[in-house]
């Protein structure tokens, strides 16, 4: 399975030729290259984990290991990183709003791993086509959007208020970088941009001084510096992930543990699965195009490697895990799709992830700067929906598409609650992704049959077709 083949005699590859996935340089050259992919990833993988509350030196020691598992699963034919999944963001949120601690949230994102999973082994047994019946493009952005959009309010309520100024000009430098940098710089914009928030704000404490606002888990303001580095100078170089634990002022600091489950919060994370189904199949189907090899009969492989890896993570505590678009990028420009980079960045992971220090550097990001972060970050999730939809030519002149995603997309966005008892509700993303998959299926049962044909000639990847030619397609 990891036989690679050595090509170009192991040297740079001459201008216009590839290395396919069972392929590979020498082995130095390797190592360079997975170490690009660790940078790749690094930023979002350690970002999200703070975002959501998880610890982030475990967060990279399981990225590693679900690349592993990811890669066996496989066998090789996919090459990809496994880091942080955003999709779990929104939920979490939801979760941690509510009460629930980190065990909660990893046992209901286990959960959805086992889901994801299950999905992915009936894709390998029943074809790719049942699910996009199911899930049809149109649905699939839909719940990419609410996931992202319902975010605005922790955005709002929670880190921009820590540091107004410090969000605003982290989130300025994270647009300009994005936009003006080329290549993996751009791409890369996020990571930067919390670089560049954490050097300003240690800056700002010893030219202006401390701050006066509200920190996560009081409700009074506090005067205190932007950069606190206590945590930091205390962890040690080199330790295992520690055990998750409760400071004096009763906050829970996040380390390894084992997950609990509540059916209430699992609910809440199940529409992230919808989001994994789609970032996992767009990741197979643009390595199968730079590649130019069919990886159609081995996507439900991918779908449910990414469920056993999530299970893996969640299972000690760790963060939920994805394919990147980020190394895709780093294929993309260096044409070199050996898994063997993937493998030896995986193992790279591992080894950061010993480090508590280098965990604690990334934990004390203030909140400022994850102000400016998440609200271009949040953003992008939402708009991914919408990419979904432009590359899949949805129409939304249409209601069978319009007036259910409208419906479930704002009940997402206003977090609306639907309260069935005192100890049970459905509210937010869950509520929402119920209303856009219920709502669809219904409107598509319910709908005329010149609206079903008029979806029928939507056309994947060109928009929608225009009315003459539908017209003319029809009476053909």
């Amino acid at each position: 399975m990891f036989g690679w083949r050595e090509v170009y005699g192991g040297g740079t590859p001459p201008p216009g030729q590839v290395v396919a996935p069972d392929e590979r340089l020498s082995w130095p050259r390797m190592f360079g290259l997975g170490a690009q992919h660790v940078v790749a990833m690094f930023g979002a993988t350690f970002v999200f984990p703070v975002v959501m509350g998880l610890n982030p030196q475990l967060a990279i020691m399981v990225s590693g290991v679900a690349t592993i598992c990811f890669l066996l699963i496989v066998r090789g034919l996919v090459p990809s990183y496994l880091g942080t999944s955003a999709s779990f963001v929104s939920a979490v949120a939801a979760i941690r709003a509510q009460g629930g601690d980190s065990a909660a949230v990893t046992g209901a994102i286990l959960v959805a791993g086992l889901v994801l999973a299950l999905v992915g082994l009936l894709i390998h047994l029943l074809g790719f086509k049942v699910l996009h019946a199911v899930l049809p493009p149109v649905v699939t952005g839909a719940v990419v959007m609410l996931i992202g959009f319902n975010l605005a309010p922790v955005v709002a309520s929670v880190y921009w208020p820590q540091d107004q100024w410090v969000a605003l000009v982290t989130m300025l430098f994270v647009i300009v970088v994005a936009v003006a940098a080329r290549g993996f710089v751009g791409r890369i914009a996020i990571f930067l941009g919390l670089v560049f928030g954490y050097v300003l704000s240690w800056l700002l404490d010893r030219v202006i001084g401390p701050i006066t606002s509200v920190l996560p888990g009081s409700s009074e303001p506090t005067t205190h510096d932007r950069l606190d580095w206590s945590g930091v100078t205390a962890a040690p170089w080199l330790g295992f992930p520690p055990h998750t634990t409760v400071d004096a002022n009763g906050n829970e600091i996040a380390g390894w543990h084992l997950p609990s489950f509540n059916v209430a919060f699992i609910l809440l994370v199940l529409p992230a699965v919808v989001a994994l189904i789609a970032e996992n199949a767009g990741h197979v189907k643009a390595v199968a195009e730079m590649t130019r090899r069919d990886l159609d009969p081995v996507m439900g492989k991918a779908i449910g490697a990414d469920g056993v890896a999530t299970v893996l993570a969640s299972a000690v505590g760790g963060s939920p895990t994805t394919t990147y678009a980020e190394n895709i990028g780093v294929m993309a420009a260096t044409r070199i799709y050996s898994t063997a980079a993937y493998l030896i960045a995986a193992v790279v992971a591992i080894l950061f992830g010993f480090s508590p220090k280098f965990g604690a550097v990334i934990s004390a990001t203030p909140g400022g700067v994850l102000g400016g972060i998440t609200v271009v970050l949040y953003g992008m999730i939402g708009l991914l929906g919408a990419k979904i939809w432009k590359e899949n030519g949805v129409d939304f002149g249409n209601p069978i598409n319009l007036v259910p995603l409208a419906a479930g997309i704002i009940i997402a966005i206003g977090n609306t609650s639907l309260v069935f008892s005192d100890t049970f509700e459905l509210s937010g993303i869950a509520l929402g992704t119920i209303v856009t998959i219920v709502g669809y299926h219904l409107a598509r049962w319910l709908a005329p049959e010149y609206l079903r044909e008029q979806q029928r000639l939507e056309r994947p990847g060109a928009g929608t077709v225009p009315i003459e030619e539908r017209r003319g397609i029809a009476d053909a």
